[in-house]
């Protein structure tokens, strides 16, 4: 597939090499795994020579090997000797960077914690000691976001706060989407375009995964997923076990408890059998995986419903955790079958979802969120307001037009104001969105 979206990060990435050139540039790349932090890098220099190490899972003398070759294969300089330390190998760069401008781009950076952790006490020093006369443009990546936190926004930690941009990958939006399909599948109806938004949530890899196999269909995304040997079975373990640790086990419960619709933190509790506050806010506020969600205007918490923020693992979650054990059988068909037979349900959620994300993709309004009452009797899927131009919409979304029920949403809007007494002053207007409107 080739490079779509990404032009603001690119001309950020290109501004960061053109400041490097008087003054040294540390950036920090970031965003979940699979979401294309080292194409974009690659695109964006694709005419800029630089250094790549990566940082895999082998010892330090290991990885100075190959990080010596590539610096004599880019640098057209002399192998370090036998530098066996990364800190002998920074300083070298550095100390290059002082007569020739150089790029360097250090791709899965948190993996030195457990390499060897001195690493980042070490850069720190030779970063400061060296940075003012470096012509340097050092740009680190990593997937594991509770590591990258502790690395660089933990007071304790050595190079906290050293970088000098931020650079933070988000997965594609609406727009982008259809971009992609289009260029893959001209003909594509809407209902394609839900099952890439709802199986992928816009991760650059899993969107690339099923265009490069043609899966640019509904039924054909879910063959695709579901097969033998299919990267997106075993992802949601891949992606989390190394963030989770030894607790993975619960944390798994309560987002597979949540993505089939328990949402409440009652709810959870009597499926997990346990308190659970403190993995909600460890789930919430250090991993980034779920939020809160209350009714618009709401005060209190005592109406909350948690969500997933990651479209592929509420999918991973409600099919693929939930039935492992027909993929232990290797009951392909029949977990294929379960998810077309959910699909209406499940993909009537992303709906809302994708809706969601495309209001906020064109910018019209200030604020979009959802109310519900203290019951759950009445819903309103979509609320958008315009506080500069005090106006609301109201919103009704269901997969197919015939399945409005406007004078329903015009009620429950009506037991909103009452309930809420916010909005008095507001242009208010109802409108229902389908797949027609995707």
């Amino acid at each position: 597939m080739r490079f779509f979206d990404r032009k603001r990060e690119t001309e950020a990435l290109m501004q960061i090499q053109e400041q490097s050139l008087t003054h040294a540039q540390f950036t920090v790349l970031t965003g979940r795994r699979r979401i294309g932090k080292t194409s974009l890098v690659f695109h964006a220099y694709k005419s800029v020579p630089f250094l790549y190490f990566f940082v895999s899972k082998k010892t330090e003398r290991e990885l100075c090997e190959g990080y010596r070759q590539e610096i004599a294969d880019k640098l057209s300089v002399p192998i370090l000797g036998s530098a066996s330390r990364f800190a002998d190998i920074f300083e070298f760069i550095m100390q290059y960077a002082k007569q020739h401008p150089v790029t360097l781009f250090i791709d899965e950076f948190q993996e030195f914690l457990r390499i060897n952790p001195s690493v980042y006490s070490d850069m720190q020093k030779i970063w400061d000691i060296n940075k003012e006369d470096a012509r340097i443009n050092l740009i680190v990546g990593g997937s594991v976001q509770t590591l990258i936190h502790k690395i660089f926004e933990d007071r304790k930690e050595p190079l906290y706060n050293r970088q000098t941009s931020m650079i933070r990958l988000k997965r594609f939006a609406p727009s982008v989407l259809k971009e992609i399909l289009a260029a893959h599948n001209p003909a594509f109806t809407p209902d394609d375009l839900l099952a890439l938004y709802s199986f992928t949530g816009g991760v650059a890899k899993y969107v690339e995964l099923l265009m490069d196999k043609g899966a640019v269909t509904r039924q054909q995304m879910i063959a695709a997923i579901v097969q033998q040997d299919s990267v997106f079975l075993s992802e949601g373990k891949n992606l989390l076990i190394e963030e989770f640790g030894r607790d993975y086990g619960v944390y798994f419960s309560i987002l597979s408890a949540i993505a089939t619709g328990h949402t409440q933190r009652s709810q959870i509790e009597d499926i997990i059998g346990k308190e659970i506050g403190g993995y909600l806010t460890m789930l919430e506020d250090t991993y980034g995986l779920i939020r809160k969600h209350k009714p618009l205007f709401a005060t209190t918490n005592s109406n909350v419903r948690y969500q997933l923020n990651d479209n592929f693992l509420i999918f991973w979650f409600r099919f693929v955790f939930k039935y492992n054990h027909m993929l232990e059988i290797e009951a392909f068909d029949s977990l294929r079958e379960i998810v077309e037979r959910d699909y209406d349900a499940f993909s009537g959620r992303m709906l809302e979802r994708y809706f969601k994300d495309k209001l906020s993709e064109e910018r019209q309004f200030t604020r979009i969120d959802a109310w519900w009452s203290r019951n759950g009797a009445d819903e309103i899927d979509i609320i958008a307001l315009n506080e500069l131009t005090k106006q609301a919409v109201f919103y009704e979304v269901k997969r197919q037009a015939k399945e409005m029920d406007m004078p329903l949403l015009e009620h429950r809007a009506d037991i909103f104001m009452v309930a809420t007494r916010q909005l008095k002053k507001y242009g208010i207007e109802c409108r229902g969105l389908s797949m027609q409107d995707m």
